[in-house]
Protein backbone atom coordinates (compact mmCIF):
# COMPACT_ATOMS: atom_id res chain seq x y z
CA UNK A 1 0.00 0.00 0.00
CA UNK A 2 2.88 2.33 0.80
CA UNK A 3 4.39 1.67 -2.61
CA UNK A 4 1.08 2.45 -4.29
CA UNK A 5 0.82 5.72 -2.42
CA UNK A 6 4.38 6.63 -3.50
CA UNK A 7 3.64 5.90 -7.17
CA UNK A 8 0.47 7.95 -7.15
CA UNK A 9 2.32 10.88 -5.61
CA UNK A 10 4.97 10.65 -8.40
CA UNK A 11 2.36 10.74 -11.16
CA UNK A 12 0.54 13.57 -9.47
CA UNK A 13 3.80 15.50 -9.40
CA UNK A 14 4.06 15.25 -13.21
CA UNK A 15 1.01 17.45 -13.55
CA UNK A 16 3.03 20.34 -12.18
CA UNK A 17 5.71 19.98 -14.87
CA UNK A 18 5.48 22.71 -17.52
CA UNK A 19 7.61 23.50 -20.54
CA UNK A 20 9.46 26.76 -20.21
CA UNK A 21 9.02 29.31 -22.92
CA UNK A 22 12.82 29.56 -23.14
CA UNK A 23 13.16 26.00 -24.42
CA UNK A 24 12.97 25.92 -28.25
CA UNK A 25 10.58 23.43 -29.78
CA UNK A 26 11.96 21.80 -32.93
CA UNK A 27 10.00 20.77 -36.00
CA UNK A 28 7.55 22.41 -38.35
CA UNK A 29 3.93 21.46 -38.40
CA UNK A 30 2.73 24.31 -40.57
CA UNK A 31 0.76 23.44 -43.70
CA UNK A 32 2.58 23.91 -47.03
CA UNK A 33 1.42 26.93 -49.00
CA UNK A 34 -1.02 26.19 -51.76
CA UNK A 35 -0.51 27.66 -55.19
CA UNK A 36 -3.17 30.00 -56.41
CA UNK A 37 -2.12 29.76 -60.05
CA UNK A 38 -4.91 29.49 -62.58
CA UNK A 39 -3.01 26.81 -64.49
CA UNK A 40 -2.96 24.29 -61.63
CA UNK A 41 -5.64 22.10 -63.10
CA UNK A 42 -5.01 22.95 -66.76
CA UNK A 43 -4.31 20.18 -69.25
CA UNK A 44 -4.11 20.12 -73.02
CA UNK A 45 -6.77 17.42 -72.89
CA UNK A 46 -9.21 20.03 -71.61
CA UNK A 47 -8.71 22.58 -74.38
CA UNK A 48 -10.69 22.61 -77.65
CA UNK A 49 -9.29 20.73 -80.64
CA UNK A 50 -9.13 23.99 -82.60
CA UNK A 51 -6.78 25.56 -80.03
CA UNK A 52 -4.55 22.48 -80.05
CA UNK A 53 -4.28 22.45 -83.84
CA UNK A 54 -3.61 26.19 -84.03
CA UNK A 55 -0.93 25.97 -81.34
CA UNK A 56 0.84 23.10 -83.13
CA UNK A 57 0.65 24.89 -86.49
CA UNK A 58 2.11 28.01 -84.92
CA UNK A 59 4.97 25.97 -83.45
CA UNK A 60 5.70 24.38 -86.84
CA UNK A 61 5.60 27.81 -88.51
CA UNK A 62 8.05 29.22 -85.99
CA UNK A 63 10.49 26.42 -86.75
CA UNK A 64 10.22 27.15 -90.47
CA UNK A 65 11.12 30.78 -89.70
CA UNK A 66 14.19 29.61 -87.77
CA UNK A 67 15.31 27.62 -90.83
CA UNK A 68 14.74 30.61 -93.12
CA UNK A 69 16.98 32.72 -90.86
CA UNK A 70 19.46 30.17 -89.54
CA UNK A 71 21.42 31.20 -86.49
CA UNK A 72 22.79 29.49 -83.42
CA UNK A 73 19.58 28.94 -81.54
CA UNK A 74 18.20 26.17 -79.39
CA UNK A 75 14.59 26.89 -80.26
CA UNK A 76 14.51 24.09 -82.80
CA UNK A 77 16.04 21.69 -80.27
CA UNK A 78 14.04 22.68 -77.21
CA UNK A 79 10.54 22.08 -78.64
CA UNK A 80 11.22 19.36 -81.19
CA UNK A 81 8.53 17.69 -83.25
CA UNK A 82 8.35 15.52 -86.37
CA UNK A 83 5.26 17.03 -88.00
CA UNK A 84 7.24 19.51 -90.08
CA UNK A 85 9.80 16.95 -91.32
CA UNK A 86 6.99 14.54 -92.21
CA UNK A 87 5.16 17.24 -94.16
CA UNK A 88 8.32 18.26 -96.04
CA UNK A 89 9.27 14.67 -96.79
CA UNK A 90 5.84 13.81 -98.21
CA UNK A 91 5.75 17.04 -100.25
CA UNK A 92 9.20 16.44 -101.73
CA UNK A 93 8.40 12.82 -102.53
CA UNK A 94 5.18 13.83 -104.30
CA UNK A 95 6.96 16.53 -106.31
CA UNK A 96 9.60 14.03 -107.45
CA UNK A 97 6.90 11.75 -108.82
CA UNK A 98 6.06 11.73 -112.50
CA UNK A 99 9.64 11.84 -113.76
CA UNK A 100 10.59 10.60 -117.22
CA UNK A 101 12.51 7.68 -115.74
CA UNK A 102 9.74 6.44 -113.47
CA UNK A 103 8.43 3.95 -116.01
CA UNK A 104 11.81 2.64 -117.18
CA UNK A 105 13.89 -0.21 -115.89
CA UNK A 106 16.62 2.06 -114.48
CA UNK A 107 14.16 3.14 -111.81
CA UNK A 108 13.15 6.65 -110.96
CA UNK A 109 12.73 8.29 -107.56
CA UNK A 110 9.55 6.51 -106.51
CA UNK A 111 7.66 7.81 -103.49
CA UNK A 112 8.81 5.00 -101.18
CA UNK A 113 12.44 5.38 -102.30
CA UNK A 114 12.50 9.11 -101.59
CA UNK A 115 10.81 8.53 -98.25
CA UNK A 116 13.33 5.84 -97.25
CA UNK A 117 16.35 7.88 -98.42
CA UNK A 118 15.34 10.90 -96.35
CA UNK A 119 14.44 9.09 -93.15
CA UNK A 120 17.17 6.45 -93.35
CA UNK A 121 19.75 9.16 -94.11
CA UNK A 122 18.56 11.20 -91.14
CA UNK A 123 18.77 8.10 -88.97
CA UNK A 124 22.38 7.38 -89.99
CA UNK A 125 23.46 10.99 -89.39
CA UNK A 126 21.78 10.98 -85.99
CA UNK A 127 23.50 7.76 -84.96
CA UNK A 128 26.82 9.12 -86.19
CA UNK A 129 26.30 12.27 -84.13
CA UNK A 130 25.50 10.30 -81.00
CA UNK A 131 28.50 7.99 -81.44
CA UNK A 132 30.78 11.01 -81.79
CA UNK A 133 29.63 12.35 -78.45
CA UNK A 134 26.76 14.64 -79.42
CA UNK A 135 24.69 16.00 -76.55
CA UNK A 136 21.34 16.28 -78.31
CA UNK A 137 18.73 13.56 -78.25
CA UNK A 138 17.87 11.24 -81.10
CA UNK A 139 14.59 12.93 -82.00
CA UNK A 140 16.07 16.43 -81.70
CA UNK A 141 18.57 15.56 -84.43
CA UNK A 142 15.83 14.09 -86.63
CA UNK A 143 13.81 17.28 -86.12
CA UNK A 144 16.67 19.56 -87.19
CA UNK A 145 17.62 17.49 -90.25
CA UNK A 146 14.00 17.20 -91.32
CA UNK A 147 13.13 20.89 -90.99
CA UNK A 148 16.30 21.88 -92.86
CA UNK A 149 15.02 20.04 -95.95
CA UNK A 150 12.68 23.01 -96.47
CA UNK A 151 15.06 25.01 -98.76
CA UNK A 152 15.46 21.95 -101.00
CA UNK A 153 11.69 21.44 -101.07
CA UNK A 154 11.28 25.05 -102.16
CA UNK A 155 13.97 24.45 -104.80
CA UNK A 156 11.98 21.47 -106.09
CA UNK A 157 8.89 23.66 -106.48
CA UNK A 158 10.91 26.27 -108.40
CA UNK A 159 12.44 23.60 -110.63
CA UNK A 160 9.03 22.19 -111.49
CA UNK A 161 7.87 25.68 -112.47
CA UNK A 162 11.02 26.28 -114.57
CA UNK A 163 10.59 22.93 -116.32
CA UNK A 164 7.17 24.02 -117.51
CA UNK A 165 8.99 26.32 -119.96
CA UNK A 166 11.22 23.57 -121.33
CA UNK A 167 14.35 21.66 -120.41
CA UNK A 168 17.02 23.48 -122.42
CA UNK A 169 20.38 24.88 -121.35
CA UNK A 170 18.95 28.00 -119.78
CA UNK A 171 16.52 25.92 -117.77
CA UNK A 172 19.34 23.69 -116.54
CA UNK A 173 21.49 26.66 -115.49
CA UNK A 174 18.61 28.21 -113.56
CA UNK A 175 17.84 24.92 -111.83
CA UNK A 176 21.53 24.40 -111.04
CA UNK A 177 21.79 27.81 -109.37
CA UNK A 178 18.59 27.29 -107.39
CA UNK A 179 19.54 23.79 -106.22
CA UNK A 180 23.10 24.81 -105.27
CA UNK A 181 21.81 27.76 -103.26
CA UNK A 182 19.22 25.60 -101.51
CA UNK A 183 21.80 22.88 -100.83
CA UNK A 184 24.13 25.39 -99.20
CA UNK A 185 21.23 26.88 -97.26
CA UNK A 186 20.14 23.50 -95.89
CA UNK A 187 23.68 22.48 -94.95
CA UNK A 188 24.43 25.79 -93.25
CA UNK A 189 21.14 25.84 -91.35
CA UNK A 190 21.51 22.30 -90.03
CA UNK A 191 25.11 22.78 -88.94
CA UNK A 192 24.19 26.08 -87.24
CA UNK A 193 21.71 24.22 -85.04
CA UNK A 194 23.85 21.12 -84.47
CA UNK A 195 27.29 22.73 -84.07
CA UNK A 196 27.11 23.54 -80.37
CA UNK A 197 25.98 20.03 -79.47
CA UNK A 198 29.14 18.36 -80.86
CA UNK A 199 32.67 18.12 -79.43
CA UNK A 200 34.92 20.85 -80.79
CA UNK A 201 37.46 18.45 -82.34
CA UNK A 202 34.82 16.28 -84.05
CA UNK A 203 32.60 18.82 -85.77
CA UNK A 204 34.04 18.02 -89.21
CA UNK A 205 33.13 14.35 -88.78
CA UNK A 206 29.54 15.38 -88.10
CA UNK A 207 29.24 17.96 -90.89
CA UNK A 208 30.54 15.63 -93.62
CA UNK A 209 27.60 13.15 -93.47
CA UNK A 210 25.19 16.10 -93.37
CA UNK A 211 26.86 17.46 -96.50
CA UNK A 212 26.42 14.11 -98.29
CA UNK A 213 22.83 13.77 -97.12
CA UNK A 214 21.68 17.08 -98.59
CA UNK A 215 23.88 16.59 -101.65
CA UNK A 216 22.03 13.37 -102.55
CA UNK A 217 18.66 15.08 -102.16
CA UNK A 218 19.87 18.05 -104.22
CA UNK A 219 21.13 15.72 -106.96
CA UNK A 220 17.73 13.99 -107.12
CA UNK A 221 16.08 17.39 -107.58
CA UNK A 222 18.55 18.62 -110.19
CA UNK A 223 18.36 15.47 -112.33
CA UNK A 224 14.57 15.33 -112.24
CA UNK A 225 12.94 15.56 -115.63
CA UNK A 226 9.17 15.47 -116.20
CA UNK A 227 7.62 12.71 -118.26
CA UNK A 228 6.88 13.67 -121.83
Amino acid sequence: MAEADGSSRAFLGLSDVSISADIPVEGDISMPPTSSSKDDGFSTLDEPVKDTVLRDLKAVGNKFVHVLYPKKSKALLRDWDLWGPLLLCVTLALLLQGGSVDSKDDGGPQFAEVFVIIWFGSLIITLNSKLLGGTISFFQSLCVLGYCIMPLTVAMVVCRIVLLGGSGTVSFVVRLVVVCASFGWSTFASTAFLADSQPQNRKALVVYPVFLFYFVIGWMILTFAPAQ
